[in-house]
């Protein structure tokens, strides 16, 4: 089973971006829909500005937009990425060998989420990583 995450910028995406940074003032890099949540891509250091005192700012782009909203902040270097992609689920330790990564969980619970029904998680987690960084071909949980 194929999970579809479209990176497609349509109108409603650029209304999204544009509300997004109107209410956070961080600048936005990206912004897709993964698992019925908008999730925005933030540029290194923008994550704290974008999310707001308390959380703030989420719960107002929630209750504009009337949907969940996940924020990711981006990072050049791939293993810091990918803890950003599957937060809050914490990661333990991550293992890189030819195009492949493998993320150990700190327990049982915290991996069945990362994999998720069928792995529908886990290959969208991956989609989203592999957007920026092409050469990863597969993530792993163990």
């Amino acid at each position: 089973m194929k999970l579809a995450i479209t990176f497609k910028i349509d109108v409603q995406i650029m209304q999204w971006i544009g509300l997004f940074e109107k209410v956070t003032r961080a600048k936005a890099k990206d912004c897709f829909i993964f698992q019925d949540k908008i999730c925005f891509v933030v540029l290194k250091g923008h994550l704290h500005k974008a999310l707001g005192p308390n959380k703030k700012n989420i719960t107002k782009l929630e209750n504009l937009t009337k949907r969940r909203i996940k924020i990711i902040e981006y990072n050049d270097k791939v293993l810091s990425f990918i803890p950003n992609v599957l937060a809050p689920l914490k990661v333990v330790e991550l293992k890189r060998e030819e195009g492949i990564v493998t993320i150990t969980g700190p327990d049982q619970k915290t991996k069945g989420l990362m994999i998720g029904a069928k792995a529908c998680n886990l290959r969208g987690y991956e989609q989203i990583v592999q957007k920026y960084f092409p050469e990863i071909e597969e993530l792993k949980v163990i």
